[in-house]
């Protein structure tokens, strides 16, 4: 009899154990979906925030001149004296390899002008 009522207990103990590995995986899944969801939040506000950052006070130069690009640098800003590479950031967000490989392009010089004539 004894011997039944452990067989029990412990089937019992791995249906439990079953299920809560099974509601472990579900919430592992649904926390990747809404990390991701978040991510995609957090993309489209930095998208939104581009639109309006050149006309917020802080932005150091006229905002007239500044252009929309959106990829692979957000704008370009042209000065009288100058042209500058405008990529506008948002809290924590890093620049992509892309970008980081533009800018050092750009601090080494490597930019040209290229007129091309269409006939």
């Amino acid at each position: 009899m004894i011997e039944l009522i452990l067989g029990v207990v412990v089937f019992l103990l791995f249906v439990i154990l079953y299920s809560l590995i099974r509601s472990n995986m579900g919430l592992r899944t649904k926390i990747r979906e809404i990390a991701s969801s978040k991510q995609s939040l957090a993309t489209k506000y930095g998208k939104m925030s581009e639109q309006f950052m050149p006309f917020m006070k802080d932005y150091p130069y006229n905002p007239e001149n500044f252009r929309f690009l959106g990829t692979p640098v957000d704008g370009v800003q042209f000065e009288d004296d100058k042209v500058v590479f405008v990529e506008f950031k948002t809290s924590g967000s890093k620049l992509s390899e892309k970008q980081k490989n533009i800018r050092e392009m750009i601090k080494k010089k490597n930019v040209d002008w290229d007129e091309v004539r269409i006939e």
